[in-house]
């Protein structure tokens, strides 16, 4: 498994990759607004020449923000080698911590960053209305029949 920068991509590749995995390249979070296919990350390609995972970041003096993870094929380790390559890219850079953000009903996320050394850091309640004032797309039900009402904040320290 080969994990490339995003830059060596095309950018409609990735466009057309959050567009069909989330709608639209764009992500509203209690953090900002983003475009994720204008986001520095990283990503594992397969052998079609499609991707296979994909991660965005947006960086901040002492701080690393994880926006986006997605991995096609779960139990390939598609998802931990590109955590893996924003956790060593924020040590290069001296980020004292990485963080990230989902919502209350990503079980399946919040499993699989607490099994790799995240803490849960903070809730905000009700943050997913704000944002779905910006997004009205977003859904009301997540995963599972949960509704999907509160932001949870995972971070990491690397120092």
């Amino acid at each position: 498994m080969k994990v490339v920068p995003t830059e060596v991509i095309s950018k409609d590749l990735i466009r057309n990759f959050f567009i069909q995995h989330w709608g639209s390249p764009e992500m509203i979070i209690s953090t900002g607004i983003y475009s994720c296919d204008e986001l520095p990350g990283y990503a594992v390609i397969d052998d079609a020449g499609k991707i296979a995972g994909l991660i965005t970041y947006f960086f901040r003096p002492g701080e690393c923000e994880i926006i986006s993870l997605d991995s096609i094929e779960e139990g390939k380790g598609i998802g931990s080698s590109l955590l893996q390559a924003v956790e060593n890219y924020a040590r290069e850079k001296q980020a004292g911590r990485i963080i990230l953000i989902t919502t209350n009903d990503n079980l399946n996320a919040l499993r699989f960053y607490q099994k790799r050394g995240y803490r849960l850091a903070e809730i905000k309640r009700n943050a997913v209305s704000v944002a779905r004032r910006l997004k009205p797309e977003i859904p009301m039900t997540g995963n599972d029949g949960i509704p999907i009402r509160d932001e949870i904040v995972l971070e990491k320290l690397l120092v």
